[in-house]
């Protein structure tokens, strides 16, 4: 029986694949039919060009199959690298572009490619409003990011002084972040690193090895503080969780399109700055009143609530509208 919407996309990492649930339950109750595909673990080759490409033709795949499985009216493709090869045009969620985050050789072949498929999507379901900020040309685009959850009751012992999140440690930074809060911390305080085995930690830092995404809201809610220092960040779904569960952010700049590093610009610039030390012990000893309650308004575009409105009201009827008969 043919299905209104087929999601499609890449399982590289748990947090794409989880994106891509997410979108399909958001439309399943916004009251569409829905399939979603993924491509399976990916190989690991050792260019980002070659990485794309595997990616690509993994996402064609699969989509091949699912669109003669289920028929379906309308397609959304989980990043534009899985839509560069698209055997039919689609819908496209994604959190940034190539021209941003593959530049130079990086991104020879996928930069041009993407912009034909951002020029030819009927509809562009964006994580945030700089995600299309490098590409002039683009179709209509709808803010749809992968939803944060607000928790009802914020007011846990914060017995956590400072949390990270290193599940990539060289994407993170942890060395940097270490670094900044070895310089920053007192006698008596501790930083905890989440999402990463066999760390060790030195002196006034704790390890809380990988954790399930439920285990980490948990360590959220007990932070005081969450501290951040990334290469570059698309998204960044655990600082936008850190503030939703009331921990300050304490961040570097950090390149990409990044949200969270918006939020926390308007809650308290002090916090956003190259002196990640610095930032830390601001956000422990002179935090802003009012910060948490602040954050969670900021955050009200992110929320479940938000992100299944604008499925129902602006993305589905679109979809179906521009669907083959």
């Amino acid at each position: 029986m043919p299905v209104d919407v087929l999601v499609v996309g890449i399982d590289s990492t748990r947090g794409w694949t989880e994106a891509r649930l997410e979108l399909a339950a958001g439309l399943e109750r916004a009251g569409a039919t829905v399939a979603e595909v993924g491509t399976g673990p990916v190989p690991r080759v050792r260019t980002f060009a070659l990485t794309d490409l595997a990616e690509a033709r993994l996402a064609r795949r699969a989509a091949l199959r699912a669109i003669a499985a289920h028929r379906p009216r309308a397609i959304v493709y989980m990043s534009s690298n899985a839509a560069l090869l698209w055997p039919r045009p689609g819908a496209i969620s994604l959190d940034s572009v190539a021209a941003e985050n593959r530049p130079g050789r990086h991104g020879i072949w996928q930069r041009p490619v993407e912009r034909r498929r951002l020029a030819q999507a009927p509809l562009l379901l964006v994580w945030s409003e700089r995600a299309l900020a490098p590409i002039a040309t683009h179709a209509p685009a709808q803010l749809v990011p992968v939803p944060v959850e607000l928790p009802a009751d914020l007011t846990a012992p914060r017995d956590i002084d400072v949390l990270t999140y290193a599940g990539d440690p060289v994407k993170r930074r942890l060395d940097a972040v270490v670094a900044a809060w070895q310089e920053a911390r007192r006698d008596g305080e501790t930083m905890v690193v989440a999402g990463l085995d066999g760390f060790t930690p030195p002196a006034g830092v704790a390890s809380a090895g990988r954790v399930s995404r439920d285990a980490f809201r948990a360590l959220l809610a007990r932070a005081r503080v969450f501290g951040a220092a990334p290469r570059r960040e698309d998204y960044g779904i655990a600082a936008l969780e850190a503030l939703a569960c009331g921990c300050l952010l304490a961040t570097t700049p950090s390149a990409g399109p990044y949200p969270a590093r918006e939020i926390a610009r308007q809650l308290d610039p002090r916090l956003v700055g190259e002196d990640l030390a610095r930032a830390l012990r601001v956000a422990l000893d002179d935090p802003l009143p009012g910060y948490p309650e602040r954050a969670r308004a900021l955050l009200a575009p992110y929320s479940h609530e938000a992100v299944d409105r604008a499925l129902a009201t602006d993305v589905l009827p679109r979809l179906l509208a521009r669907s083959e008969p």
